[in-house]
């Protein structure tokens, strides 16, 4: 993610929240109760997006390890085209 991404991002989650806040206001709460509303919904979406995030790293998803899982086939595919049929041939005997 470029450092622009993530100022857009965090943009649109501060004008979420006052839309959010502005939407409850509309609604007829008052702005107290409509700034704690607001709050909450943005600290769950923060927690959810934690538990994701958290989820993903456990679990080997991130794109790191995605891109190295990639470029490890792509390496061992390119060495195993490399190989003459003899090489290739003793290796497969060598394993059996």
């Amino acid at each position: 993610m470029r450092r622009i991404d993530a100022i857009i991002i965090a943009f649109c989650i501060f004008v979420a929240g006052g839309i959010i806040y502005l939407a409850l206001q509309l609604l007829g709460l008052d702005s107290q109760i409509s700034g704690i509303l607001s709050q909450t919904v943005l600290i769950c979406g923060l927690i959810g997006w934690s538990f994701t995030y958290i989820l993903r790293a456990v679990n080997n998803k991130m794109t790191y390890n995605q891109q190295r899982e990639d470029y490890e086939k792509a390496f061992f595919q390119q060495r195993l085209d490399e190989l003459t049929p003899e090489e290739l041939e003793c290796i497969q005997t060598e394993i059996e």
